[in-house]
């Protein structure tokens, strides 16, 4: 009995010592510049090594935005669920980057500081582990570009009224010659 216990132990001790370590993940994450207006370009970059992967999931929180984070190319849409934002990552190095044009993106941006978060794992802020994240702060301003509105020409709702006008007309006659 006496052999059988030490068998074990000895046995234990072996697992524990040849079983090979998983390789940790690490994440890298940057911002350029930090410091914005509502509407240009910030380059986001970084690296990610302890695996092998094709993409880098991204999103976003600040200001108004869901807590879970969001999109970066759409604040309306919560981070999650197969939902992200993600970018290519560079199988020689692990390096990978991402241009975020905020003049394109969908949703209300508002001035004030957003943190954007990478993951090696499509989850949201909620749920990811905390050794597989990486975060960098980008602090927009208001926007320094004066609003563009493209005004209607004043004759445009006067045709548009036109044109209803008649199609409505049109109906009503076919109407009377059905009758």
């Amino acid at each position: 009995m006496r052999w059988v216990c030490l068998l074990i132990i000895t046995a234990a001790i072996l697992g524990v010592v040849t079983t090979p370590v998983a390789a940790i993940t690490t994440l890298t994450i940057s911002a350029s510049p930090q410091q914005v207006h509502i509407g240009d370009v910030v380059t986001i970059n970084g690296t990610v090594s302890g695996i092998t992967t094709i993409a880098v999931y991204l999103f976003v929180t600040g200001p108004d935005l869901d807590s879970r984070g969001v999109t970066l190319e759409n604040l309306n849409i919560p981070a999650g669920r197969g939902l992200f934002t993600t970018a290519p990552v560079k199988l020689s190095d692990g390096s990978w980057t991402y241009t975020w044009d905020t003049s394109v993106i969908l949703g209300e941006m508002t001035p004030g500081k957003y943190t954007v978060y990478v993951l090696s794992s499509p989850v949201d802020r909620l749920r990811y582990i905390r050794e597989e994240v990486a975060t960098t702060g980008v602090e927009f301003l208001a926007s320094d570009k004066p609003v563009t509105e493209t005004p209607i020409e004043p004759v445009i709702p006067v045709i548009a009224v036109g044109v209803a006008a008649s199609l409505g007309v049109c109906v009503s006659r076919q109407q009377e010659k059905r009758k």
